[in-house]
């Protein structure tokens, strides 16, 4: 999740099935936006119980340990989130690991490994470059060498003390965590699960599609009411798993300027400012299930990083009977809307339970959040009224 990261403990809480979620207009702060929600009940895939608004846990419990490990989704699980989420990437030799990128240089300790100093490289992926150690060039066996250590430890150097804890999952160890998880509860584990770059891979001839969905079908995942969403930003990817298996799908949205990389490839001039027009949901809702927009395309900032007027997003994709699935909500200032930023250290907590509540109440089916107590609690808070 996420598309251009690269350019960039809390109490349980644990939500029981919620009901409709009805918002009057709210007062979002002095200089914050009100907005309306519609009195729904939500929307959901045909079946599907989770209570709305839904937190999905961001990499896991990416906002207190490593993020895509074992930890970090455990974590998560336990703190209540009602959906896990994992990136896809693959192996040289064709098994499909969790890692935010390709590129392993800030995630793992690879760099401490002499014996794989000749596989740092340069690649371009998307058409930007970088130079790193990648997940491409090497066997599984070799990347279980390796540990998992904190994407950004000037932020969260607390996370720094479970550096090299974990290994690099696969996706199947994490099917088979949430199997044991799921009958150890009594309800299924649900996944967010996102394929990474997939016209590059394909390129590689290492496609992601047909593997997830091969483990999908092992592992009962690839009904229309299974317990997991496929997501990627490229539309293709969704459309190519939607002939593979019925799980349900989100197309994931960047910036309004921004084109999909398989837009890019294949020359279509349509933008994601298309894309979430009536039309351009239309379309999407022909193959999904839902949407995963950033969060400025629900809320827009002004030039001083303040949050807006809502955009009508919500609304037309509702029209289209799409849920949203907008990302990420973090609780250090550095990521959050200017006016619920608290004091002058970037990385400590600000107000994240005010920021909550202005998204919560424009009628979001869910949000993407690396802290899931948080977004529990905000959500609690909500579905309490």
């Amino acid at each position: 999740m996420t598309q251009g990261a690269r350019r960039t403990p809390g109490r349980r809480s644990v939500l029981g099935a919620a009901g409709a979620a009805v918002l009057g207009s709210a007062a979002l702060g002095a200089a914050g936006p009100t907005a309306q929600a519609a009195d729904r009940r939500g929307h959901r895939p045909p079946g599907h119980d989770l209570p709305v608004p839904t937190v999905i846990a961001h990499r896991g419990a990416s906002g207190y340990r490593p993020e895509h490990t074992l930890g970090s989704y455990q974590l998560a699980l336990d703190m209540g989130a009602h959906v896990i989420e994992q990136d896809l990437v693959p192996t040289k030799d064709g098994h499909l690991v969790c890692r935010h990128e390709n590129d392993i240089t800030g995630t793992t300790d690879v760099a401490g490994h002499p014996e794989f100093a000749s596989r740092r490289t340069t690649k371009t992926v998307d058409g930007t470059e970088y130079t790193g150690w990648f997940t491409e060039d090497f066997t599984l066996a070799e990347l279980k060498t390796l540990r998992a250590k904190e994407r950004i430890p000037g932020t969260r150097q607390e996370n720094t003390l479970y550096d090299g804890r974990w290994q690099i999952p696969t996706f199947e160890e994490v099917l088979r965590w949430a199997e044991r998880e799921g009958r150890r509860r009594g309800r299924p584990v649900w996944l967010h699960v996102e394929t990474k770059h997939p016209l590059y891979f394909r390129g590689l001839g290492l496609g992601l599609e047909e593997p997830l969905a091969k483990l999908l079908r092992r592992y009962g995942r690839h009904r229309a009411d299974s317990p997991v969403f496929l997501q990627s930003f490229e539309p293709s990817s969704i459309q190519r798993l939607a002939r593979l298996v019925a799980s349900p799908k989100v197309v994931l949205l960047w910036q309004a300027d921004s084109r999909p990389w398989d837009f890019v490839e294949a020359g279509d001039p349509r933008t994601v400012a298309d894309l979430v027009t009536p039309a351009g949901l239309k379309w999407i809702a022909s193959y999904a299930q839902g949407i995963g927009p950033t969060l400025d395309l629900v809320i827009p900032k002004d030039k001083d990083g303040r949050l807006t007027t809502p955009t009508t997003l919500v609304r037309d994709a509702h029209a289209q009977g799409l849920i949203l699935h907008p990302y990420t909500l973090r609780n250090e200032n550095s990521f959050l809307p200017a006016e619920f930023r608290r004091g002058t250290d970037p990385a400590a907590y600000g107000d994240a339970f005010g920021a909550l509540k202005a998204y919560f109440a424009t009628g979001i089916d869910g949000i993407f959040t690396d802290n899931p107590d948080t977004g529990l609690l905000a959500a609690a808070d909500l579905t309490a009224r």
